[in-house]
């Protein structure tokens, strides 16, 4: 639906959304095709749709905005090594409660999801232990979900 014609959202899920005393992130990231940005964002992740037109799409990431827009892609991809796995350079994601990233992970494998890292555990028993997985979108943007066994240690040395 049209930005004239307000928000459309069949999803039945509800996200956060942002609070005073957590401001809403915006990220706006290319894609070559918006149905299949729709399939994707919408179906498989189960984010509810926002306003959209013929060349962008915005997501409730959450409670942040994430809007899918067509355009050329403008980095190539890098990769760097982080623990044994070639981690996708740019990308971005979300920190989820640890029965959220299992349950997405779940999701995802039943969609048929390839992973560019599979769901793996790191740090098992020390500081910052978490699972974290990567996977791309139908246009190549690189996603990392994560889960900490302990939130507070997000940040932690």
């Amino acid at each position: 639906m049209g930005r004239s014609g307000g928000p459309s959202s069949s999803r039945k899920v509800r996200m956060s959304t942002a609070t005073p005393t957590r401001p809403c992130f915006h990220l706006a990231i290319p894609v070559d095709d918006l149905a299949a940005a729709r399939r994707f964002y919408g179906d498989v992740l189960g984010l509810p749709e926002g306003w959209s037109s013929d060349i962008w799409v915005d997501w409730n990431f959450h409670g942040h905005q994430v809007v899918t827009h067509v355009a050329p892609r403008s980095t190539p991809p890098a990769h760097n090594p982080v623990d044994g796995h070639d981690v996708p350079v740019p990308h971005f994601g979300l920190v989820l409660p640890v029965a959220g990233f299992h349950e997405l992970a779940d999701r995802l494998r039943a969609a048929g999801t390839a992973f560019v890292i599979e769901p793996y555990q790191r740090f098992a028993g020390e500081s910052g232990e978490q699972w974290t997985m990567f996977l791309t979108d139908p246009a190549g943007n690189n996603l990392e979900f994560k889960a900490f066994a302990d939130e507070s240690q997000i940040f932690a040395k």
